[in-house]
């Protein structure tokens, strides 16, 4: 068990609400800032901190987007009254969304114990953040057309779906990820912001119960051992920081600023490959 502290709990709480929402990757920079402390990322206490983390990130979600979240079930619950003629908009956004889950889970769940040993690996984060910043320029060049909700067919649903999956890679933004291959896709930028957020919740809460499930089936000496302290002060200040972090990145989607994040991911991530290759 390593001793995680307060310091090290606040810093790593930080940097999670901080790179959850702006497309850098927060699992590649906690890789980075775990390689310095001497934390081993795949250890019970750290994957506790992190899935406590994702949990704060939630939250903020659920208050950045409540409104929107609030009106969106409204709207299913007036499609899905008896007699109702309008278009059913709203019940079509969560078969996408439930399509999108799909493949997700479908990635998360078959390449689990690959994706965990990939948090001790530098070179894994390198490359993911290499490819995060290209996959953000390209989002920026790509010609969008104006498609409305019923033109976002099915596949394209599990298109973003594939790259939230791939993203619990480290160092591939999972925000960057969706939102860019939605935009590519057609999605008007406000509304892949959205979209991406929604197919967010089912996937944390999943992972999350299985990670306190699997948490709580360790021995007592185990559990009584954990850095509980630090690990609730980085959930909660990774909530904080979130909500800010995730008001900026709705500015810069709106304003199609998206594709300036790969003038960082990528020199980060080439100097992530040398240090790894000079370790």
């Amino acid at each position: 068990m390593t001793g995680l502290s307060y310091v090290q709990g606040l810093w790593l709480g930080v940097l999670q609400g901080l790179t959850e929402f702006l497309p850098v990757s927060s699992s590649g920079h906690l890789v980075i800032l775990q390689q310095a402390f001497g934390l081993k990322g795949d250890a019970p206490e750290m994957l506790l901190f992190d899935i406590m983390t994702h949990m704060g990130t939630l939250l903020a979600v659920l208050v950045v987007f409540g409104g929107t979240f609030g009106k969106f079930l409204g709207a299913l619950v007036t499609e899905g009254r008896l007699g109702y003629r309008g278009r059913h908009t709203s019940w079509w956004v969560l078969v996408l969304a439930v399509v999108a889950c799909v493949p997700t889970a479908a990635i998360g769940l078959g390449f689990e114990d690959r994706f965990t040993r990939a948090f001790n690996s530098l070179y894994a984060t390198g490359v993911g953040l290499l490819l995060t910043g290209t996959l953000l320029f390209v989002s920026g060049r790509f010609p969008r057309p104006r498609r409305g909700w019923r033109r976002i067919g099915w596949w394209r649903a599990a298109l973003v779906g594939v790259a939230q999956g791939a993203a619990i890679l480290p160092g591939l933004s999972r925000s960057g990820s969706t939102i860019a291959t939605a935009m590519m896709l057609g999605m008007k930028r406000r509304w892949a912001a959205q979209f991406s957020f929604l197919i967010v919740i089912p996937p944390i809460l999943g992972a999350s119960l299985i990670q306190l499930r699997e948490t709580f089936d360790l021995p007592p000496v185990v559990l009584e051992a954990m850095p509980w302290g630090p690990i609730m002060l980085g959930s909660a200040v990774s909530f904080v920081v979130g909500v800010g972090a995730l008001r900026i990145l709705l500015r810069v989607v709106i304003r199609d600023k998206l594709r300036y994040f790969s003038l960082y991911c990528w020199p980060l991530g080439i100097a992530i490959l040398i240090w790894a290759a000079a370790r």
